[in-house]
């Protein structure tokens, strides 16, 4: 499917522009629209391109970099976790809430009001979409790995917020995870149960952090290779992908 990509820059209620990247089918007709969530790397090469992919799959697909307001443009080396982590402790879930609106907005307005809208995201961005499925309408959202739902010595989580929940969710661990642990995967896991919200929860025993990140050491082709059309499946249910 021929595509086009571009950055767009949008306004944020609270003043500041947030700068996305875009990707879209050429092909005239009605598409579904689907937030992607950086990894603390930035909405770079990676992220571009997972964004593309799904624009070949028939999605109108926009990444907000939300490190915008202390370093826009950001675009690390994979091996320089260190120079992320000043972004992601200034970054606040009221501040990613309002640049969720926004992009969310962006996407009504080129793909219809009563269009469906998913959400996915990757380690910081699985849980991102977890946060926009406590507060936008989505169709679904998809997280991969996402840190930071559960609590953690560093990060207060977001399961006391879980029976906001509004949509479907699709959650990613590697089995082999040192920083998401068994304990905090079975935190998201039973704490959707009691609230009895829709879900679906898969654990790749031998994969680790980062597995579908093909440019990074932790990249595992057979896990990737797995969770893609699981993704697009989840995706094609809940939001119906492509509708004429």
């Amino acid at each position: 499917m021929e595509i086009r990509s571009e950055y767009v820059t949008l306004k944020v209620g609270d003043g500041t522009q947030l700068r996305c990247w875009t990707s879209r089918p050429v092909s005239d007709g009605k598409h579904a629209g689907l937030i992607v969530f950086q990894e603390a790397f930035g909405v770079n090469a990676l992220i571009r391109d997972i964004t593309q992919r799904f624009a070949r799959e028939g999605y109108m697909a926009i990444a907000p970099e939300l490190f915008h307001r202390t370093a826009a443009g950001f675009e690390p080396q994979f091996d320089d976790f260190s120079s992320t982590v000043p972004h992601m402790r200034a970054l606040r879930d009221v501040d990613t809430q309002a640049d969720q609106r926004s992009t969310l907005d962006w996407l009504r307005e080129n793909i219809g009001q009563s269009a469906p809208v998913a959400a996915i995201g990757y380690c910081m961005g699985g849980r991102a979409a977890f946060l926009a499925g406590l507060t936008l309408p989505l169709a679904g959202a998809i997280s991969y790995y996402g840190g930071g739902i559960a609590p953690n010595p560093t990060n207060p989580g977001l399961l006391g917020r879980a029976p906001e929940l509004r949509c479907p969710m699709l959650l990613f661990w590697g089995g082999k995870d040192k920083h998401i642990l068994p304990e905090h995967r079975r935190a998201v896991n039973d704490t959707l149960t009691a609230e009895g919200k829709n879900f679906v929860d898969v654990e790749i025993s031998d994969a680790d952090h980062g597995f579908f990140c093909d440019a990074r050491p932790s990249y595992n082709p057979t896990a990737a290779a797995l969770a893609w059309p699981l993704t697009l499946a989840f995706l094609k249910t809940q939001s119906g992908g492509t509708h004429d």
